[in-house]
């Protein structure tokens, strides 16, 4: 009788993660004005392992066999305190995440996805019965002149997204490979 329960439950976890699984076709468009340099052919002083993220303290760390290489000021969602828990809350996620493809964004200059919702995340959102979102990037402050970066910079105004000025994001561009780990803190 165990092991119909375990079958029964195998069965069960098995197609409820089935059912949110999500496949995105992308193709990254490039404008011949910003000139980007490989992830791959770019000198690192070291392999970035993994990226950190502390929210309440408006940090992204780069971190190297363990140790923070570079450290970066970050804007978050309007409401920057609790991880996201639905579609449109305004909240930035909290747990562990991959940074999964990029593109150059027509209204953010670069942009590296976030793999929000986990498993975890689209578990809790299903037993609430809500949407939990998604797009979830790492990306640079508006281009134009009336979207002053200064401004930006000091601010929580995205919709959930992790936003840096448009350098460091350059700089987070051409040191983060895809596939590597974020961690996201309160």
């Amino acid at each position: 009788m165990r092991w119909l329960l375990a079958l029964f439950c195998l069965s069960v976890a098995s197609l409820s993660q089935a059912a949110y699984i999500e496949t995105i076709i992308r193709k990254p468009v490039l404008k011949d004005d910003a000139p980007l340099v490989s992830p791959a052919t770019t000198p690192t002083p070291g392999r970035i392992d993994k990226v950190l993220v502390i929210k309440s303290q408006r940090r992204l760390e780069l971190i190297s066999n363990g140790e923070p290489l570079k450290t970066y000021r970050i804007s978050l969602g309007k409401k920057p305190v609790g991880a996201k828990e639905r579609e449109g809350d305004k909240r930035t996620p909290e747990g562990f995440y991959w940074l999964d493809w990029r593109k150059v964004s027509d209204r953010y200059n670069l942009a590296i996805h976030v793999s929000y919702p986990n498993v975890t995340d689209a578990a809790k959102a299903r037993r609430e019965g809500v949407q939990p979102g998604g797009m979830i990037m790492i990306h640079g402050t508006p281009l134009g002149g009336e979207y002053p970066e200064e401004v930006f910079h000091t601010l929580d105004w995205t919709e959930g997204c992790i936003a840096m000025r448009n350098t460091d994001m350059r700089e987070v561009w051409n040191l983060v490979q895809d596939g590597t780990m974020i961690e996201i803190r309160p």
